[in-house]
């Protein structure tokens, strides 16, 4: 599972930390959840992150795999509730639009513009991590506007 830490000061985006929580293939489902959780909270108390951005996946392929990820996604939900973090959700539609200007961006070009917007040559590493770049400068992108509509419409 990815992650990135990333802080908007001055209108400039800085990667603070990011990297991937792993589990060890062949353990038993609830060890690597609880591996997870345990990565996740670690990165949650390193970090005083005050908000998440989760992206919203869609499947209608794989039911192995959607399954899979929506165990992990529900422990890192549990995770963030656990330590009282706001959560946003976003589509990789809405991602690639908020990154790129484009809804239909390719991976390629998300992960230039996700370092580029990071001010480095290349794109947080691993591709989980770099991902997890682009959704928290998403989250960065909207959440103000979409905090004032809140408050607007109160």
């Amino acid at each position: 599972m990815g992650y990135a830490v990333v802080e908007r000061s001055g209108g400039r985006y800085e990667a603070l930390d990011h990297g991937v929580i792993r589990t060890r293939a062949g353990e038993p489902l609830e060890v690597r959840l609880a591996e997870i959780r345990a990565g996740l909270l670690a990165v949650l108390a390193e970090a005083a992150v005050d908000a998440a951005a989760v992206e919203k996946v869609f499947f209608n392929a794989n039911v192995r795999t959607a399954i899979s990820v929506g165990q992990a996604s529900g422990v890192a939900l549990a995770a963030l509730g656990e330590a009282r973090v706001e959560v946003a959700y976003y589509t990789p539609t809405e991602v690639k639009q908020s990154v790129c200007g484009y809804g239909g961006a390719g991976k390629k070009q998300v992960g230039a513009m996700t370092a580029a917007l990071l001010g480095r040559a290349e794109p947080p590493s691993p591709a989980d991590a770099a991902d997890a770049a682009a959704l928290a400068i998403c989250h960065l992108n909207r959440s103000g506007l979409a905090r004032r509509i809140r408050e607007a419409s109160a």
